[in-house]
């Protein structure tokens, strides 16, 4: 097993054991039948077939494009090939997000993130089959790869995992630390550079008028500093009491997976 995967395994199992232990990993407030089989189907499909395939692909184009450059990028400085990463994997996966928050036929390749009524580990891949398909952002990262950043890469989207599972969790690691006054400069920082419970709960939240929800903006994945960039950032260091989608019927877990293929609005 790579190095990268084993580190993302332990951080998998590190947030799962953590809520295991403090907040029933498997029985959820609101959980519903339908929601286990929509985490499952989805995250197995992402890890083993969508992701693997779909960096293969960019890599694959970025050879055809450019059949000589294999590996020209390798020789540049450790932080301008962190720079490529962010700016081609995490800043267009920001505009992604964003943009299915705002196109409705998009949004229902996302709506499956959403329609969870709790935060966990859990939901961090549950999204639409076809949802990380079209991300821009996994096409990018393939064909940076191919260019020579596979390195750099494989310990960007550790640290990349690291910050998404911590936001999502329901264990939040940054309720204790806003507690702490002398603190309080230091999170001012971290909450504007990276995600965290408080800024991704919020964009999660079910109703938009309880003061915290924020569902058309925090749209950042490793880095909140663009959603401060570009102008969709609220920070309020409060989570919404409720979480899911607001004024949306019911769909059932296989509309969910396989929209537009199969559209069924039953239970």
């Amino acid at each position: 097993m790579r190095p990268e995967t084993l580190a993302i395994l332990s951080i998998f199992l590190f947030f799962a054991l953590a809520e295991f232990l403090r907040t029933n990993l498997f029985h959820k407030p609101r959980q519903r039948r339908k929601d286990g089989v929509v985490e499952i189907f989805s995250t197995a499909t992402l890890v083993l077939l969508t992701q693997p395939f779909v960096l293969l692909c960019g890599g694959l184009a970025a050879a055809a494009i450019a059949p000589e450059s294999r590996d020209s990028l390798a020789g540049l400085p450790i932080l301008a090939q962190v720079g490529l990463l962010l700016v081609f994997d995490d800043m267009t996966q920001y505009w992604w997000h964003r943009l299915t928050h705002n196109v409705k036929w998009l949004y229902e390749l996302h709506r499956p993130h959403h329609d969870a009524e709790y935060m966990s580990i859990r939901i961090v891949y549950r999204n639409n089959v076809f949802y990380y398909f079209l991300m821009p952002g996994l096409w990018f990262a393939g064909a940076l790869i191919y260019l020579g950043l596979g390195k750099v890469y494989a310990v960007y989207i550790v640290v990349k995992i690291l910050v998404i599972c911590g936001a999502h969790s329901d264990v939040r690691w940054d309720k204790p630390l806003y507690a702490i006054k002398w603190l309080s400069p230091v999170m001012w920082i971290v909450e504007r550079t990276i995600s965290t419970p408080a800024t991704h709960w919020a964009h999660h939240g079910k109703h938009i008028d309880d003061g915290v929800t924020y569902y058309k903006g925090n749209y950042g994945n490793l880095l909140f500093f663009w959603d401060i960039l570009f102008g969709t950032a609220k920070i309020t260091r409060r989570y919404p009491k409720l979480i899911g989608v607001e004024n949306l019927e019911p769909v059932s877990a296989r509309h969910q997976l396989f929209w537009p293929v199969i559209r069924d609005r039953r239970h």
